[in-house]
């Protein structure tokens, strides 16, 4: 998820990204035939899609869900362009995908789909990332991270730097889904539709690095106004605490597409005290920094 960036990303700002610990694992199964049969399960073991493709001519046979079945389309094709041994020995195929926390979280269950096809098919993960999305690819730096990134997209260039988040608050970190997938792509749509100057490019950049230096939670908290105060501004949206917490008497910061997924707060009650809060606006999952970032 991207703690520092989002919208911007898209316009050459360094953004900080935090790789989660929740991811999505890929089964193969080789067996006689010509064709693939996909399922995908959910934290629970439930299978939410299934589809059939016959490798002929990479057409969608059968599927529980007709979009889904499209990108998939798309992106075994572009595995077959990026590498043309890829599927060229006729076989019968079956892929089961588990992932490892509700779809409704937005963690980025494409996004690791695609990193985890780009091992099976022996291809870049950006090259395949970039074949099939218009997005910045900070995600698919993020499923093949072992910790926290600052992640920048140049003009036909990436730089992805791993570094450390030196938090001495993190107790006072907590992650609350708020169960309302926002579209990535609306998103992106969003983003290139606006021009911002550079010199708010630079600005978050520097709060993209800025706050690897932060030593207190009131520092943090006000590196948080400043930043969601940027964004607002840019997508024309109000920030989420003054729209739906306003009470809460920490800071509150959307993470990703604005309006959904997941937010982050800030807190120096006791984790029991910041739950019933959210409890008490229907919001029954809180979940802590340790609990959710990979290191």
């Amino acid at each position: 998820m991207l703690l520092s960036g989002e919208y911007f990303v898209l316009h050459g700002a360094t953004a900080l990204a935090l790789p989660t610990k929740l991811g999505q694992k890929m089964k193969i199964q080789e067996l006689s035939g010509s064709e693939v049969i996909w399922n995908s399960y959910d934290n629970h073991g439930k299978k939410w899609f299934e589809a059939e493709i016959d490798l002929m001519g990479l057409d969608v046979v059968e599927s529980s869900d007709e979009q889904i079945g499209k990108f998939l389309k798309k992106l075994f094709k572009a595995c077959c362009q990026n590498n043309s041994e890829f599927l060229s020995h006729w076989k019968k195929y079956k892929i089961d995908h588990y992932l490892e926390f509700p779809r409704e979280w937005g963690l980025g269950s494409s996004s690791t789909l695609i990193y985890n096809m780009s091992g099976w098919a022996d291809v870049n993960p950006y090259h395949l990332y970039f074949d099939v999305s218009d997005g910045s690819g900070y995600d698919v730096a993020c499923a093949g991270a072992d910790g926290p990134i600052l992640y920048t997209l140049g003009d036909g260039s990436l730089n992805v730097e791993e570094v450390e988040i030196p938090f001495t608050f993190k107790e006072n970190l907590y992650f609350v889904p708020l169960g309302n997938k926002v579209s990535s792509n609306d998103a992106v749509k969003l983003a290139k539709k606006k021009n911002p100057e550079k010199k708010i490019i630079d600005r978050i950049s520097s709060l993209s690095e800025k706050v690897l230096e932060l030593k207190t939670l009131n520092s943090f908290n006000s590196w948080i106004e400043e930043h969601e105060n940027i964004v607002s501004q840019f997508i024309g949206t109000t920030r989420i605490k003054q729209s739906h917490f306003p009470d809460f008497w920490g800071e509150i910061k959307s993470l990703g597409a604005w309006g959904g997924d997941m937010i982050l707060v800030t807190s120096d009650k006791s984790r029991a005290e910041t739950e019933s809060y959210f409890k008490s606006k229907s919001y029954d999952t809180v979940l802590s920094y340790k609990e959710l970032i990979l290191k």
